[in-house]
Order: structure tokens, then C-alpha cells, then sequence
């Protein structure tokens, strides 16, 4: 049994109501869902949200709510495993238990079916505790520079002479979502173990949305893709 977990809580500060933004002619979250049905992976598509608009959009575009996150994962405190857990138990109590998990972001809209059906296969064909997308940092971090009174110096200095392509090439989240065996999540109360397993996407398939100017980049970039 799989189960796609998209958390949707409804506060967010620095792009209201973020979640179901219009993003393209949709509520940013429907790309999440669409996706998940579409891969056909999934027993259920389900969000965690403790907002009612949330949920009845989320039902609108084919996701299932069948229990409201409680007060304390809806917080600013409370971390992505926290709300992955809550999900897990909730559904342990209505006698329904998952041997694979995705937790899947509501403002991923470049996630697609063909890259959750490629992370599964991942996941299962090489025996890894997680699978998710990563992307290469586009500058090596390894040649980074801070500011200190008002100065510029090396965060690491003993790269300053190093040619980039001498560097180990350097990888970060791409942020869309996290295939896990759910056993795992509940023993390590992690998604990263020593066993996860990463996929690399490149620059035009994801951007992280923080703010408004991400989300305005998002847009071209998607916009663009689409072409």
C-alpha cells in the first residue's frame, strides 16, 4: 500500500494564503495533486491541512481529507517529520497502515508523474530507506565569501585557487517531495538516513518558492518549460 502525503497548513507569512495561490490558472496545490493521481502510484492521495479552505480545494482536484492536522503540527515549530508522523498514526488508528510513503510539497508544481514513478522504482529497485530529487548548486559553495566588518573574506580559504571544476560537485534539495519506506520514518524519525538515495534534476525543473519574487521566477521558468 502507498500513500501520498502533501502538507498544506494555512498560515504562512511571507506569501499569504501560499498554498492555494493562483499559480498559472490554478491553486498551486492542484499541480501536487494532479501529479500523484496521474503516476498512478498511489492507494490514496491525501492532505494534511487544519484549514477548511484548503481541504475542500485539495477535494475538489481529487485529494482525500479525512482527518484535520492537529493545532500543534500546524504551527511555525513544527518540522515536516512531525506532520509525516501525525499523518501515519491518524491512519494507524482508522486500521489502514502504508509499507511506502511521498510526502509531496503543495507548492512543487514542476513535480511530475514520470519523476515520482522514476524515484519509486528507485526506491524499491535499490533496496533505499528514501529516494527524493536534488540539484546541483549552480556556483561550488566550496568557494563561497562572507562579509566580516564590512569586508569580504573566504568562507574556505583553501579554496580560493582551486579551479570550480577541481571541486566536488555539491547537491541540494530541489524541495518538490520525499519517497520513504514509512517503517524507516517511524524508527529514525528521519528522512535521511544513510540509505537514501537521491535523483538529479536539473535547474528547470524545480524552484524552491519562498517568497515573491521566487514565485514570479517560478512562473516564467514554468511558463517557459511548458513551451
Amino acid at each position: 500500500m502507498n500513500l501520498a502525503i502533501i502538507p498544506a497548513r494555512g498560515g504562512s507569512k511571507r506569501i499569504p494564503r501560499k498554498n492555494i495561490k493562483d499559480f498559472l490558472g490554478k491553486p498551486i496545490i492542484a499541480y501536487s495533486i494532479e501529479a500523484a493521481i496521474e503516476s498512478g502510484l498511489f492507494d490514496e492521495v491525501m492532505v494534511s491541512t487544519d484549514d477548511e479552505e484548503i481541504a475542500k480545494i485539495a477535494q475538489i482536484y481529487g485529494a482525500k481529507v479525512p482527518f484535520k492536522r492537529s493545532s500543534e503540527n500546524a504551527n511555525d515549530f513544527a518540522t515536516t517529520v512531525d506532520v509525516l508522523v501525525e499523518v501515519l498514526d491518524n491512519y494507524k488508528n482508522l486500521n489502514r497502515t502504508f509499507e511506502t510513503a511521498c510526502c509531496i510539497y503543495p507548492t512543487a508544481p514542476f513535480v511530475s508523474s514520470e519523476l515520482l514513478q522514476k524515484s519509486f522504482q528507485k526506491l524499491n529497485n535499490e533496496n533505499f530507506d528514501s529516494v527524493y530529487p536534488v540539484q546541483k548548486f549552480s556556483f561550488p559553495p566550496q568557494r563561497s565569501v562572507v562579509f566580516e566588518n564590512d569586508k569580504l573574506r573566504w568562507q574556505n580559504a583553501e579554496n580560493a585557487q582551486v579551479r570550480s571544476q577541481d571541486l566536488t560537485p555539491l547537491y541540494h534539495d530541489a524541495g518538490q517531495f520525499y519517497f520513504f519506506k514509512t517503517e524507516k520514518l517511524l524508527k529514525n524519525r528521519s528522512i535521511l538516513t544513510n540509505n537514501t538515495g537521491g535523483i538529479i534534476i536539473s535547474e528547470m525543473d524545480a524552484h524552491d518558492i519562498d517568497n515573491e519574487e521566487d514565485w514570479q521566477v517560478a512562473a516564467f521558468k514554468y511558463s517557459l518549460k511548458s513551451k
